[in-house]
């Protein structure tokens, strides 16, 4: 059996009120809260290692214990989600009907076909390290698994999480290059190519 709790309901069960925040208010902190930083540990403490320290039992117990030891904690994580608000509100004054369509394009347009052709690049890149020739493979190729060749050596490129799945297959027959999306850019490895 499986059950499911909604955070109303936990809410409820724990005898926590709900607050009542305007309609994309919470969507906005939270992103703000994303780029400041404000409830990392540095800032409010490791608040699960915090919880497990605390002894009682109700929601007012833990915000005074809470406060007692980290008295500072809130205004300072309050300050900077307001402070990135603020930047907000000023990238809010640069966005206009070119920009949306700028970054719509970017998004459709040019994001998409390089997440469909990066394999082109990583092809590119390992040829010029190894001093050698690549071409992306034919449809034909691409039924077998091969995604292109270095000189003559057919190529699968898979991402780094496939490595967990490797034990899990027969064979492959290609040399593998894996990839991992880093937040600017692709890191690739490769072995014996």
């Amino acid at each position: 059996m499986k059950l499911k709790i909604s955070n109303e309901e936990l809410r409820k069960f724990l005898d926590i009120d709900s607050p009542d925040f305007p309609k994309y208010t919470t969507s906005i902190l939270n992103l703000a809260n994303q780029f400041a930083q404000g409830t990392r540990p540095k800032v409010v403490g490791q608040l699960s290692d915090l919880i497990q320290e605390f002894s009682g039992r109700s929601l007012p117990e833990w915000e005074e214990w809470y406060v007692k030891k980290n008295p500072d904690a809130i205004v300072n994580a309050t300050e900077k989600v307001v402070k990135m608000i603020g930047s907000f509100k000023g990238a809010m004054d640069e966005i206009d009907k070119d920009l949306v369509e700028r970054w719509v394009r970017d998004l459709v347009i040019v994001k998409t076909f390089i997440g469909l052709r990066f394999q082109e690049a990583i092809l590119k890149k390992v040829a010029e390290k190894k001093g050698c020739k690549f071409r992306i493979a034919n449809p034909q190729e691409e039924s077998k698994g091969i995604d292109g060749f270095l000189d003559e050596t057919p190529i699968s490129i898979k991402p780094a999480t496939y490595k967990a799945k490797l034990g899990l297959q027969e064979s492959i027959k290609t040399k593998i290059i894996f990839y991992e999306k880093k937040k600017n850019g692709i890191e690739i490895t490769f072995e014996d190519i």
